[in-house]
């Protein structure tokens, strides 16, 4: 069948609309037909060149809610007619990292920028050549052949538009807290960043009891929205939130600080290892280039004060079950969705879509396909 896109050419470059053949799904893939696609900074990195592709043409999307409209051979965990989520890491359960707790490092995650399904082949095509798929799912693509390891059932009665911030932003900020920085009840908890991650992040915070919950933003817009999420104060930048997080904990720093800033750098994740105190923890979830190296940081202070670096992916949480736990508490009106959504695009807008991201207009932004 044929379906319209959203893709990339080249790098850098720019999200350009085409028509796509896909194929029939295989063994262990289904057909979706997605309703919507979160607008997540990670697939603008794709457009800037800051992160590498290994498949051009590349259909963009890695957050996406849908149905599931077909299913190939020896699919044992979804059916026609089923409501999905993506997954961005996909999960096989089978290998050393499934089995061992850490789902979110699942060994067909090396496939994820090559674009291709776990076989290394590809099921969408252009002018007779094959195409990628952000993360095994390009969400960008209305119809789409994808792995089921890719995907994660979920109640019918949440709408696509929320559903498919569970593929990553909601998560990954929500986990990166949890897991990540492991917050306590009474914790002053810095959250750097406060969009369509970081904002989960505060909730989380707030969630497990954080005494005081700083949100950092340059963007007067995301500081009031993180008010309304729950943080307690709301800074324009890192030297006033630690001098505060220093006000609150005799002087010492927040417990930790979660940097979730959409380019990350060195001089972030720096400054966050400043405002935290002994024992205190820096969580990078943002990305930035790839090619950026060093972190300039005192090591004996990190020494010294047993401060602790922690990288995370998905925020550390397995996302089969994060997606669907999270998709529990939102049926229980425990966590916020619908605030997260700031504005929808039709797929022909997607550019549009992206400029209002980086202009501060948006929490999150969300592709709505034609029905």
């Amino acid at each position: 069948m044929r379906t319209r896109a959203a893709a990339l050419l080249e790098q850098p470059g720019k999200w350009q609309i085409i028509d796509v053949d896909i194929d029939e799904p295989g063994e262990h893939e289904v057909l979706v037909r997605f309703v919507a696609a979160g607008l997540c900074h990670s697939d603008d990195h794709a457009t800037t060149g800051d992160m590498p592709v290994g498949k051009l043409p590349l259909i963009g999307g890695h957050e996406g809610a849908g149905v599931v409209e077909k299913v190939g051979p020896a699919v044992r965990s979804l059916a026609v007619g089923d409501h999905v989520v993506a997954q961005f890491v996909p999960s096989c359960g089978q290998c050393r990292a499934c089995v061992s707790g850490g789902g979110n490092l699942c060994d067909l995650g090396m496939y994820a920028l090559a674009g291709c399904m776990p076989d290394g082949t590809y099921r969408a095509h252009h002018d007779g050549a094959d195409v990628g798929q952000m993360t095994m799912v390009g969400t960008f693509a209305q119809h789409a052949v994808v792995s089921e390891h890719s995907l994660t059932k979920v109640p019918d009665d949440i709408p696509f538009h929320v559903a498919a911030l569970l593929s990553c932003g909601v998560p990954t900020g929500w986990c990166s807290a949890e897991y990540g920085a492991e917050v306590e009840a009474g914790d002053t908890v810095i959250v750097m960043g406060t969009g369509g991650v970081g904002m989960n992040a505060v909730q989380a915070a707030v969630t497990r009891g954080a005494a005081h919950v700083i949100a950092v933003d340059p963007v007067p817009f995301k500081r009031e929205k993180a008010l309304e999420f729950g943080a307690t104060h709301a800074f324009a930048g890192i030297d006033e939130a630690a001098e505060f997080g220093r006000s609150v904990t005799n002087g010492q720093g927040a417990h930790s600080a979660i940097v979730t800033v959409g380019v990350t750098t060195g001089e972030h994740v720096a400054s966050a290892v400043n405002a935290i105190g002994k024992f205190g923890t820096v969580v990078v979830t943002g990305i930035g280039d790839f090619k950026a190296e060093g972190l300039p940081i005192n090591i004996w202070m990190l020494a010294m004060l047993q401060k602790r670096i922690q990288g995370v992916i998905f925020g550390m949480g397995t996302p089969p079950h994060e997606i669907a736990r999270l998709a529990d508490m939102y049926r229980a009106g425990r966590l916020k969705l619908d605030e997260l959504v700031t504005t929808t695009y039709k797929l022909d807008e997607v550019n549009q879509a992206y400029a209002d991201m980086h202009a501060g207009r948006n929490i999150r932004g969300v592709v709505l396909h034609e029905t």
